[in-house]
């Protein structure tokens, strides 16, 4: 599997077979560049325009925006109800937290989760090969609470994301808080990880340059 970080909340997902899955794309006033691929699978976690920009993808791909369980050729994606603030919603909506199953690993994408999720709810996540987790806070969970709910996720890589960098102007944090708080993390040196194999370890950070 190959997880390629385009900036912000999006990544493209690739499977062995070649199958695309794209994450929370967003518009051209982000300040990335805008994915033009085709993708299969789209997940939106909301319909904001730093997450849910659908205009250039084409109409075949597979949108996947609301809780459920799917399946695909054998990709199965669990979509999972959450809030994108601590007021069950009232401020900023409901996010959907999305669960990926390709190749073995389990991927999942807390897209602009607003809150620490309960006991339960982390339970319910299952196990979790890669987690791409929000730390820029304002409009997201903070470092902090980041820190806190990635521990407690236990997953054996930790991908950050929905954070300040030099190409976007959000008021929003960088990734150092959140660095600082977990310890040790990598700097992989690229926008693209690949995955091969049993995984080993945990709470493996890991930055990803954004492509």
């Amino acid at each position: 599997m190959y997880i390629t970080w385009l900036g912000h909340s999006s990544f493209l997902i690739e499977d062995s077979k070649g199958r695309k899955i794209l994450t929370d794309p967003f518009d051209e006033t982000v300040g990335y560049d805008v994915y033009r691929g085709t993708p299969d699978i789209v997940t939106i976690s909301h319909h904001h325009f730093d997450h849910g920009y659908v205009a250039l993808l084409p109409r075949e791909a597979k949108i996947l925006d609301a809780p459920g369980s799917y399946e695909f050729d054998g990709i199965r994606i669990t979509g999972l109800p959450s809030f994108h603030d601590k007021s069950e919603g009232s401020k900023r909506g409901r996010n959907t937290i999305f669960i990926i199953e390709a190749d073995g690993y389990r991927v999942c994408h807390l897209g602009d989760l607003g809150y620490v999720l309960s006991e339960p709810e982390i339970k319910s996540l299952g196990k979790v090969d890669v987690l791409m987790i929000p730390v820029g806070g304002v409009f997201t969970i903070d470092s902090g609470e980041a820190a806190e709910l990635a521990k407690a996720v236990g997953s054996h890589i930790i991908l950050p994301m929905h954070y300040k960098t030099p190409a976007i102007d959000f008021e929003i944090s960088g990734v150092e808080p959140f660095l600082s708080r977990m310890g040790d993390f990598e700097k992989v040196g690229s926008a693209r990880l690949d995955l091969h194999g049993e995984l080993k370890g945990f709470s493996k950070v890991k930055i990803l340059e954004y492509k």
